[in-house]
């Protein structure tokens, strides 16, 4: 009787699993295509020299896929 209990609780942990799993993979999949569908430019929205909020604090854009990381 335990035995069967714990098939059945494998198995219902395994699909929950799978479906959040597929959750995630569905999320990532609808990021890739909104990112790939407006060229990116969303990303790049916060590095225009209008933007007041950064303007005072720093010039740096907070995403900037030309910046070189240096690690020391």
């Amino acid at each position: 009787l335990l035995s069967l209990l714990q098939q059945w609780a494998l198995l219902a942990l395994s699909a929950c699993s799978s479906l959040c799993c597929l959750c995630c993979l569905l999320g990532l999949l609808v990021a890739i295509g909104l990112t790939l569908g407006n060229q990116g430019r969303v990303l790049l929205a916060p590095c225009s020299i209008a933007n007041i909020a950064l303007g005072p604090v720093s010039r740096e854009c907070p995403f900037d896929p030309t910046r070189v990381y240096v690690s020391p």
